[in-house]
């Protein structure tokens, strides 16, 4: 069984060049967002961590336009964001989680936030890193996204979401078995 899991989290060669491409174009595009880093660094090491490239090309697949937005000091790993300007549009209409999902008697949504990260192999943004990629443009100004909720609140039935109005970043609370046809969840990967 597990082989069959780890098959299907490769991509095929032609898959592979088409999301580099896609992934170079956008790394050009948006210089601002990476400074200091190259993308023949980037690629190499994108081309020897084939699952995670798997991962890149599920947030892609999902609407969330993963890019680069830094690198881990420590390990130097590469950090990508979905850097979609509106929430992720193959991930919309979600719960937070499991639990809230399964609360739902009524009108339940097809999934949940957590599930999906889990199953693409990427993990939801936590507040910071939200605020952190806020401040490399404008994103969710119609749209709201899902943010990792810290186990105190989540505890109590709630979960966090967050977006950009009036010039500012908000950060707002919600039952965990909400779901709304603009919120979404936004996702990173270290490579």
């Amino acid at each position: 069984m597990n082989k069959n899991n780890n098959n299907k989290k490769k991509l095929s060669p032609e898959q592979c060049k088409e999301l580099l491409k896609v992934l170079k174009a956008r790394f050009e595009k948006n210089m601002n967002r990476h400074k200091g880093l190259e993308w023949t660094k980037i690629q190499a090491k994108l081309e020897a961590n084939t699952e995670k490239l798997w991962s890149l090309n599920e947030m892609e697949r999902t609407d969330g336009e993963p890019d680069v937005v830094g690198q881990d000091k420590k390990t130097g790993e590469y950090i990508f964001y979905d850097c979609s300007t509106e929430s992720p549009n193959g991930r919309r209409n979600v719960c937070y989680d499991r639990e809230g999902l399964e609360f739902r008697k009524t009108f339940k949504p097809k999934n949940n936030a957590m599930d999906m990260a889990a199953a693409m192999g990427i993990e939801l943004l936590t507040e910071e890193q939200y605020r952190e990629l806020q401040k490399l443009g404008n994103f969710d100004l119609k749209t709201s996204s899902w943010v990792k909720t810290p186990l105190d609140i989540r505890k109590l039935g709630g979960a966090l979401f967050a977006d950009r109005r009036y010039g500012k970043v908000f950060v707002y609370h919600n039952s965990a078995p909400s779901y709304y046809s603009a919120r979404a969840f936004r996702g990173w990967l270290k490579v």
